[in-house]
């Protein structure tokens, strides 16, 4: 069959023109998917033919779909004894013919979601099995012994049950390495050589990567022959956030906390925003601040457990929460173009908890350097966020490479985003010790860099500005709130949701129902204490606004927000007062004053 592509405009071409197996179709409909995209239009065909592929494509333009659907239809051909889809010999009726190698967990997780979407109309023909879940080895062990058709995982989970022998590859015909870029910056390359050296030959591979960087090189020498390679046209050639509108505002360290109550609580962004912030103890923090003006937030970190992660990002997805308060321990994604020695400080607070510790280290890090971590762990790549509106870098990250991946989370699927950024210049570094964080002291070289990157990519980051005189209205709320927010209070958030982890956990579900008085207790413990919330700072009073409505502000062209909704707050003052006076007198004026 005739296919017609062109490098800039791709037909409205049918998933049934891919000649796919009519259960895959069925699901396909079910899906609602009409046309495929430009990334599935081009690597379907060549995968269906047997070819490796070295795909170039970012999160959220169906690149899961790009591999899955040809690997199912070849599987599906294989059982159904057709030898044009088998590619081969056949496999044993009960063999792992399939590995997708992922380097998150939560990635994982999607991966797997999305296959039994496409196989819920192929019966038990093919089986999927997730290992990179947070389960004993002993069900991980068993659920293998079951010999999967795909098996999903990480790579340092595949190498650990290779090496224990729990997981055989000698039947394998299809190899996935999925976000390929992040598989080593996740320090999986021993993983990656003992898998490598285990793998049969013939086997079909496709390398799935949003930069195509000598790391992917390496692993396309190591894995692939002769692959079909897949690169976006020019007009998808800036990859991440094509579609981004990028601001940035520079602010001294309290009134980042200003600028953000202010944005949420006058619905100036509105829709659904992820925050990225420096570490976990902000996490909390910042979701106590906004909880003082009733803004409801859910936070995201490594030091949760991963099915509770999982969960919030489902809740995120269903409209449960629209905003979601993150870190991104694990984003450094190599070396910068400039000097990097300037940085050392800010690596530290992202590398804790890893087997590699910069030589310059700040005493506060020591505190925390116990505290375990989920190595794979990933927020700004790969998890399937929906429909995000905006990402809010409330502290910038230390890389250019990191902020496209962060700001990658919006403008999916072609819908619109915007991406706006907080910078603290080196003058007002230090100023605020409360709110002050050790990444933000080369805010202003990391800003440089990313003006630079998006300039190659021919975008422009441009100011978000207030009227900052307006804007001083707020801060005696703000400050109110900051004063609650101690850190005792973070603490205390933290064990009260370590406690609520406790309560909800699979693990100690059995242990709880032979021993009710240990749940009893942990359920009837002394309340913890967080913060109390003032129930005044939740409603906006009218004399900060002036007249008019909040829902009016919103962001002009060139990024400047017409923070005078109506006429001023001296102006209100003088235009009521003479109305008002008649009718209704001061009390404190008249009082002690004798009746005439």
């Amino acid at each position: 069959m005739k296919r017609k592509l062109s490098d800039t405009d791709f037909s409205p071409t049918t998933f049934s023109s891919f000649t796919l197996d009519p259960r895959l179709l069925q699901a396909i409909a079910a899906l609602n998917y009409s046309t495929p995209t430009p990334v599935q239009l081009s690597v379907i065909p060549p995968a269906l033919e047997g070819k490796d592929i070295l795909a170039r494509a970012k999160t959220g333009s169906g690149k899961t779909a790009a591999y899955l659907l040809p690997i199912l239809h070849r599987l599906l051909a294989s059982k159904d004894g057709d030898s044009s889809g088998s590619g081969g010999g056949e496999a044993p009726a009960a063999a792992t013919e399939a590995l997708i190698l992922v380097p998150t967990r939560e990635l994982a997780d999607q991966v797997h979601k999305v296959i039994e979407q496409y196989t819920s109309f192929c019966g038990k023909q093919i089986t999927a099995v997730n290992i990179a879940r947070n389960i004993s080895d002993s069900i991980q062990q068993s659920l293998l012994l079951s010999n999967p058709t795909i098996l999903i995982s990480t790579p340092s989970r595949a190498a650990i049950h290779f090496n224990t022998e729990t997981l055989s590859l000698s039947s394998l015909k299809y190899l996935v390495i999925d976000e390929a870029d992040l598989i080593l910056s996740y320090g999986h390359e021993n993983d990656m050589q003992v898998l490598s050296g285990a793998l049969p030959k013939g086997v079909q591979t496709f390398l799935m990567s949003a930069t195509l960087t000598d790391d992917v090189e390496g692993l396309k020498g190591l894995f692939c022959r002769h692959p079909f390679v897949y690169r976006p046209d020019a007009k998808e050639e800036g990859g991440e956030g094509e579609e981004v509108k990028q601001f940035y505002i520079s602010t001294g360290e309290d009134t980042k906390f200003l600028l953000l109550y202010v944005i949420f609580k006058l619905k100036l962004i509105k829709g659904k925003s992820i925050i990225f912030v420096a570490d976990v103890d902000r996490c909390y923090r910042l979701r106590l601040f906004l909880e003082q003006f009733g803004i409801r937030a859910c936070v995201l970190n490594s030091e949760l457990p991963v099915n509770s992660r999982l969960h919030i990002v489902q809740e995120f997805n269903k409209n449960v929460y629209e905003i979601i308060i993150a870190t991104d321990e694990n984003e450094i994604m190599g070396d910068e173009d400039e000097d990097d020695e300037d940085e050392e400080v800010e690596e530290d607070t992202v590398m804790e908890g890893t087997e590699e510790q910069p030589k310059k280290r700040k005493k506060k890090s020591k505190k925390t350097k116990a505290r375990k971590r989920d190595t794979e762990y990933g927020v700004s790549r790969g998890v399937d966020f929906q429909n995000v509106t905006c990402v809010l870098n409330f502290d910038l990250p230390l890389t250019s490479k990191s902020y496209m991946h962060r700001i990658g989370r919006t403008a999916r699927a072609g819908n619109s985003g915007m991406a706006l950024s907080f910078y603290v210049p080196k003058s007002l570094y230090g100023k605020h010790r409360p709110t002050s964080v050790p990444s933000s002291v080369n805010d202003e070289k990391v800003l440089e860099r990313i003006k630079k990157q998006q300039g190659k990519l021919d975008r422009e980051l441009k100011p978000y500005n207030f009227d900052m005189k307006q804007l001083e209205a707020f801060r005696y709320r703000m400050d109110d709130a900051l004063r609650a927010v101690t850190k005792v209070a973070v603490q205390n958030a933290r064990m009260k949701e370590l406690r609520n982890e406790l309560v909800a956990s699979e693990k100690l579900k059995r242990h709880f129902e032979e021993n009710p008085e240990d749940l009893r207790h942990l359920r009837h413990d002394g309340e913890i204490k967080v913060v109390r919330v003032q129930q005044h700072m939740k409603r906006v009073p009218e004399y900060l606004l002036g007249k008019g409505k909040a829902a009016g502000m919103g962001m002009q062209q060139g990024g400047s927000v017409p923070f005078k909704v109506g006429s001023s707050r001296k102006a209100a003052r003088g235009k009521g007062k003479k109305k008002v006076a008649g009718k209704r007198k001061d009390p404190l004026k008249s009082f002690g004053r004798k009746k005439k």
